[in-house]
């Protein structure tokens, strides 16, 4: 069983923020996987069904990002879910605008969204999936960076990631994480 977990704000005025790209990857996957992520749980937005054998929940927490691990440790208790099957669909903001990095675990770095995963967790050792989202430019604080929109000219690379960071998540389920890893890690978005 997995639990994928992409990381947003909820609500319609952060809907196509930077910060948001993990909600979006769970659109793609739900449309891909048939299954509907409209139920509340724990504070969370998710959807449960099947994909090539293996039972999956796609999960959106509700808490607002820097609360997010109060949703998703309870669904990892819950199901008493191995944390190699639980994988977290992030932004990213110091990666290359135009890829995508499946990573095996690591530390929240600059991401409170993370932050609070971990924290309440208690331990890094899950994979997560980190989407690219551009650089901060100088004159811009973080939070409002990661609270803006994509710009237009954004666009077309924001879905060819997106649709990338959703064939992670497959290919992590079908063929494991380091061929996920191996798959998508070198691929660059032009």
């Amino acid at each position: 069983m997995y639990i994928i977990v992409g990381l947003g704000n909820p609500g319609k005025k952060y809907e196509g923020n930077r910060h948001n790209v993990g909600f979006m990857t769970i659109d793609k996957l739900a449309s891909i996987m048939d299954i509907n992520v409209n139920r509340l749980k724990f504070k969370g937005l998710y959807g449960q069904g099947m994909y090539k054998g293996e039972k999956v929940i796609l999960l959106k927490p509700q808490t607002y990002m820097n609360a997010s691990g109060e949703s998703v440790v309870p669904f990892v208790n819950y199901y008493d879910i191995d944390l190699e099957n639980l994988i977290v669909i992030t932004d990213d903001i110091d990666i290359d605008f135009g890829m995508v990095r499946v990573r095996k675990k690591g530390s929240a770095g600059t991401h409170n969204g993370m932050k609070s995963i971990i924290s309440l967790l208690g331990d890094s050792d899950f994979p997560r999936v980190k989407i690219a989202v551009g650089k901060k430019p100088s004159y811009m604080d973080l939070a409002d960076f990661v609270l803006s929109n994509f710009r237009k000219d954004e666009i077309d690379t924001l879905e060819k990631e997106i649709e990338l960071a959703s064939d992670a998540v497959l290919e992590m389920i079908t063929n494991g994480l380091d061929a996920s890893m191996n798959k998508i890690n070198s691929i660059r978005i032009e």
